[in-house]
């Protein structure tokens, strides 16, 4: 274990500082403290005794502070080798002093990239030089040298001092570098993140691609009992999402548990209408939308009531007690929505592990990338976030819709691309009626939605994600009493199906937009 004697400090994050300084020296009373700046001054305002780094370097601060410690008596007392004669040689030839431990965070770059409009040089002024060269130099040896980014292990270094009479241990200090390397390579993901999307907003697909999360929290397991599983967020994420929601309530979140919220949120953000998804294993078995949000709950959940138990439950309007009321006579695990009145609270909570789940605010935002990745690699694609309007439906039957018709297609339109493909969506103008999903063959997910339906189905229309390869779904649809089929076209055999369309009388409408969902 090395003794800490000389300490260089220089942090943009002050919190805790001057405590954790004062601890320091009462229990190494004669450490050497160099610093620089801003730090400087606030230390020196607590009554410390410091050394600025200009008063080492025998340079002054320049350039606005753009250089201060990149200099050979900083960074030759960082990086000499302890124990190696030619360093020991070498840094008493230039009278220079080992420094055993730097406490540094750099300058707030992902903080100042998410205010409001800002612009360009403010962000380059933010982007740190000498903080990650004093970290990357501490971390790279870390075998004489500590170096610590994190304020939060302030205490853990107090009490190992005291424990160790001014010495950290070497696994210590190997957690520490651990840290500062991570610390370094999500600050520069982050920069070469922003400024691909300033210099170059047209290429979503670099050629190099730097992903930065943290780790949120460890799950109990993963999709199963024997996995291990962690929930990670994405850096410089600060809107409202699944990654920034605030747990009102109930057990902890498992891993299929925020997988099934993300699909549910994803459906009621495509309605302005008051909305309730009712989700299992990321599929919907229920959607509804309407005015009141009671009725537009038991819609929903009266869809598949057989599914919806233990399902996931998310609306895009704050829940009120009504609605709680009827939430907690079945069996939910998460209930998800943009807020919850007081009372609606208390009463979910009366069921002990009902999770209930605030996302703040339901926000839409454009332009997003969607990854999936796959063994040794990442796929990446745009975000599916077409809207194909009304106007833009192509009626190819001789039987023209009706405005009740339409209506229910937009709606099922919408609620198709959140379904695994092989996708059926049956439905009326304001729920779902059947849905069939993730089937091989698309006649198996015609046959799966109608059974779903069963006598609902009469009377409403259908959505398919891809094309009908074969006339038999229509054939199928139609002897179960559905009038309108909206699906993309483009098959091979649309002659024949629209063929079939007009045989059975039925109204079919091509979008020229196929939605698979994988």
């Amino acid at each position: 274990m090395n003794k800490i004697k000389s300490v260089l400090i220089s942090v943009s994050n002050k919190e805790g500082l001057v405590n954790f300084v004062k601890k320091l020296i009462s229990i190494i009373p004669d450490i050497n403290i160099i610093s620089t700046g801003g730090t400087y001054k606030k230390l020196v305002e607590a009554g410390i005794n410091v050394k600025k780094v200009s008063d080492i370097t025998k340079f002054p601060e320049m350039l606005d502070g753009r250089v201060k410690t990149l200099h050979p008596f900083i960074h030759g007392g960082i990086l000499n080798i302890r124990d190696n004669p030619k360093h020991i040689e070498e840094i008493k030839k230039f009278n220079i002093t080992p420094i055993d431990m730097v406490v540094v965070n750099l300058y707030p770059f992902e903080k100042t990239i998410s205010k409001p409009n800002v612009n360009i040089e403010e962000a380059i002024e933010n982007i740190d030089i000498g903080g990650p060269t004093l970290i990357r130099a501490a971390a790279k040896n870390y075998k004489y040298v500590a170096v610590i980014t994190n304020p939060d292990n302030y205490n853990f270094i107090i009490e190992e001092l005291k424990e160790n009479n001014g010495c950290l241990t070497l696994k210590t200090r190997q957690k520490l570098a651990l840290e500062a390397f991570l610390h370094t390579a999500k600050y520069d993901s982050i920069i070469s993140n922003y400024l691909n999307k300033v210099f170059y907003p047209e290429n979503k697909f670099p050629d190099c691609i730097v992903l930065s999360f943290e780790k949120i929290q460890d799950l109990r397991y993963g999709e199963n009992p024997h996995q291990k599983a962690a929930f990670y967020k994405e850096s410089n994420i600060n809107y409202p999402c699944i990654v920034n929601f605030k747990q009102l309530g109930g057990k902890e979140l498992s891993y299929n548990n925020i997988y099934d919220m993300n699909s549910a949120l994803e459906i009621v953000k495509e309605f302005d209408e008051p909305c309730c998804a009712v989700i299992k294993h990321t599929n919907p078995c229920g959607v509804a939308i309407g005015d009141d949000l009671l009725d537009v709950y038991i819609r929903a959940r009266e869809v598949d009531p057989l599914s919806a138990f233990g399902s996931i439950v998310a609306f895009n309007r704050k829940v009120n007690a009504k609605t709680a009321s009827e939430i907690i006579k079945t069996f939910v695990e998460v209930v998800i929505a943009p807020g919850f009145e007081e009372q609606a609270v208390e009463i979910l909570k009366t069921k002990q592990n009902l999770r209930i789940i605030d996302i703040g605010k339901i926000v839409r935002r454009q332009g997003q990338l969607d990854w999936k990745k796959v063994d040794g690699g990442l796929l990446l694609q745009e975000k599916d976030e077409k809207i194909v309007l009304r106007d833009e439906f192509k009626v190819v039957s001789d039987k023209k819709p009706t405005d009740y018709e339409l209506r229910s297609l937009e709606f099922g339109w919408k609620i198709v691309k959140h379904v695994k493909s092989n996708a059926i969506v049956i439905c009326k103008e304001k729920e779902a009626v059947g849905i069939g999903a993730g089937q091989m063959s698309r006649i198996d997910a015609v046959n799966l939605a109608i059974m779903k339906g069963g006598d609902k189905v009469k009377g409403s229309v259908l959505a398919s994600d891809a094309f009908f390869p074969f006339r038999d779904s229509i054939d199928a649809a139609a002897k179960a009493g559905i009038t309108a089929i909206i699906e993309p076209g483009g098959s091979i055999r649309d002659k024949e199906v629209i063929q079939a369309a007009n045989e059975n009388n039925i109204v079919l409408i091509f979008t020229g937009i196929r939605c698979f969902k994988h």
